[in-house]
Parts: C-alpha cells; sequence; structure tokens
C-alpha cells in the first residue's frame, strides 16, 4: 500500500470503531442495564407508620392467671341421697337460691322425736316448779320436812337440765334438716357440678362449685427488681389469653411480702373491674405494671434501626427515603410503642417491619393492595 494513503485508513478504522462501541451501549441500555432514573418502589399500608401522640406506660412485666377473688365448693354436711339437683353448669344464681336437695326423711323423724321430747321436758318443768311451790308454802307452815322441800327443788334443778338438752336436741335436728338444702352463699355461676339426682353423698363431698365472676383477680409474679417502684394502687396493663386485640387494666391490690425461692419472684394480686363478665377464671394473662406514664410522639418499635453509632429511622419525604437520627425516649412494650423524644413530628411517615430495610434515597409510593 501506498504510504501517503495509511493515514485515511487509520482514521477510517477509529470511526469504524467509535461508532460500534456507541452500538454497544445503547444495545445495553435497551436490555435492562441501569437506567439513568430508578423505579419508585410500591409499599402497603401496613409497610408505613405516621408519628403521632399518644399515651405511653413502661414497668416490669407481669405474668399470671385470673382466679375468682370469691369462689366455693360447696360440700354435704350431712349424709343422704341427692333427691333434686335444680342447676345445670353455666347456670346463674342469686344469693339464698336452693341449688341441692338431699333425702331428709330420716332427719325430719329425729326432728318430731325432738320436738316431742322438748314439749315433755318442758311439761314436767311447770310440774316441777308448782310441786317446789307448794312444798315452800307447807314448809314455811312448818307441814312439810326440810328434806321434803329439798327434794322438791331437786326435782325442778333435773327438770330444768332436762329442758335443756331436749331443747339442745331440738335446735340441732333443725339444723341438720336445713343442711338437706344446698343454698348460694352468694350471687354467682355454676361452674361444676359434682353431682345428680340419685347419687348418695357422705358427709364432705362435693356437689356444687360456684364462681363469682365480678370478684376476679390476677395473680401474678414479678421480679424482685420491681419491688422499689411497685405499690398497692399501681396500675396494671395486661392482655388474654383468647382476647387477642383487646387490653385491660386493673390496679394492684396486694403484694406478696415472701419471695418464692425457687422463681425468685414477687406474687402480686391485681384486681380487675370484670364489667359484663367477659373475663372468666383460669386463662392466662401477661402484660406490665405501669409504673410511668406520659404523653408522647410515638411510632412503632419495628421502625427503629439500632444498627449504627445512634438510632435512626426511615422516613418518606418528598417520595423519597431518607435517614434521619432520633432520640429514644420511654418504650411501651404492650403497645409494641416508643416514644421520639426528637428526629421527627406528629405526622412525619416512617417505614415499619422489613420496608425499614429499604435503602436510602428510594423513591417509594404507597398502594393499597
Amino acid at each position: 500500500m501506498n504510504a501517503r494513503h495509511r493515514p485515511s485508513l487509520l482514521l477510517a478504522l477509529l470511526v469504524l470503531t467509535a461508532g460500534a462501541a456507541a452500538g454497544a451501549c445503547r444495545n445495553n441500555a435497551d436490555a435492562g442495564g441501569v437506567p439513568a432514573e430508578a423505579p419508585a418502589v410500591a409499599l402497603r399500608a401496613d409497610n408505613i407508620a405516621v408519628a403521632t401522640e399518644r399515651d405511653l406506660s413502661s414497668g416490669p412485666s407481669v405474668s399470671g392467671a385470673l382466679a375468682a377473688e370469691r369462689q366455693a365448693t360447696l360440700r354435704a354436711e350431712v349424709a343422704g341421697a341427692v333427691t333434686q339437683m335444680l342447676v345445670e353448669q353455666g347456670q346463674s344464681v342469686s344469693a339464698g337460691q336452693t341449688l341441692v336437695r338431699l333425702d331428709d326423711s330420716a332427719i325430719r323423724d329425729a326432728l318430731l322425736s325432738a320436738r316431742s321430747a322438748s314439749r315433755t321436758a318442758n311439761e314436767a318443768l311447770v310440774v316441777a316448779k308448782r310441786n317446789a311451790e307448794r312444798s315452800e308454802r307447807l314448809a314455811q307452815a312448818g307441814a312439810l320436812a326440810e328434806r321434803d322441800l329439798e327434794q322438791a327443788r331437786w326435782s325442778v334443778m333435773n327438770a330444768e337440765a332436762g329442758l335443756a338438752d331436749a331443747t339442745a336436741r331440738l335446735s340441732s335436728a333443725t339444723k341438720q334438716l336445713e343442711k338437706t338444702v344446698i343454698r348460694a352463699p352468694f350471687k354467682g355461676i355454676v361452674s361444676e357440678r359434682q353431682a345428680s339426682a340419685g347419687d348418695v353423698l357422705q358427709v364432705g363431698n362435693p356437689a356444687i362449685t360456684l364462681v363469682d365472676p365480678g370478684s376476679l383477680r390476677l395473680e401474678a409474679t414479678v421480679p424482685v427488681s420491681a419491688l422499689s417502684v411497685l405499690k398497692t394502687g399501681t396500675p396494671v396493663d395486661f392482655e388474654v389469653s383468647g382476647y387477642e386485640g383487646k387490653s385491660f387494666t386493673g390496679r394492684v391490690e396486694r403484694i406478696n411480702p415472701s419471695v418464692d425461692p425457687a422463681t425468685r419472684q414477687v406474687r402480686i394480686y391485681v384486681a380487675i373491674p370484670n364489667v359484663g363478665g367477659r373475663l372468666v377464671a383460669g386463662l392466662f394473662a401477661q402484660g406490665r405494671v405501669a409504673t410511668e406514664q406520659r404523653r408522647a410522639v410515638a411510632i412503632p418499635t419495628s421502625g427503629i434501626d439500632l444498627k449504627g453509632s445512634s438510632p435512626s429511622v426511615r422516613r418518606v419525604k418528598g417520595g423519597l427515603v431518607e435517614l434521619v437520627g432520633v432520640e429514644l425516649g420511654l418504650r411501651d412494650d404492650v403497645l409494641q410503642m416508643v416514644e421520639i423524644k426528637s428526629g421527627l413530628a406528629p405526622g412525619d411517615t416512617v417505614l415499619i417491619g422489613p420496608s425499614a430495610g429499604v435503602a436510602v434515597g428510594t423513591p417509594v409510593r404507597i398502594t393499597k393492595e
């Protein structure tokens, strides 16, 4: 090739190479390379939370079971067959209502005999007193020996003792007859029925278990470290198994003065106003003693990032995710909320849960689904 044609050939090769490179770049962008502007990440409403003012509480955690303050197992006080069982389990009863009747035929016979003996003893005392009065008059007139007067007085004493014994037997028979009827000692609900008509009960055998649902209490335990802040009257917020999503409040009524040597925990008794009888005895409950309470700006604890040197949240502002440092305050473990002392204002939107890991600077949009 002629030497003067070489520069022209090199220039043509460079032009072709540059064109090929530009075409390759265009093809790469068309094939899914990094776009000039990233698309917005779609988030559901449950991926975000709005900072709002609300009442927060904190304190030592408690756990335990609900128990009835007033609960009674009614037992047979006399032996006998059950002739009538007048209530069923779950039935409401009033104070003094008859629940069970036992066979009283033998006791009624004993009562009739005791009444007859009481009347006889009373008549014998009347006769003895009349004889003693006559003897007194005769003795005063000198017509009766002193020995006979003492005998008349002695007869009165014996008659009085006989009447007292007959009266006691009559009273005992009357009480025994009353015991053949088992009545409700207070207003409540029948929780168990341990006997049925025809069963023969001995003294002490259970027949009915009665519970007053309006007198429920929470028997719970707290760590020993909580004793310094625990006192009677302190509010207790708790949740009960079977009532998910609902919280209840009671107040510390009593504090056990001794520590359980096995668990190193202290038992407390929390009074519960069981309005409407929604709660029942035996349910498991857990919550915390509200030793500190205040109203503050708060967000869910799942929105807090503790990986850095200081707590932070991812806030959505202008459709973009930004990282904001925050100062934390009171933590409410029951509500799963935490106070934000600084860094956020009421109305700020933050990412919570899995969405809290979205990269800073990412555009986001909220969807209804």
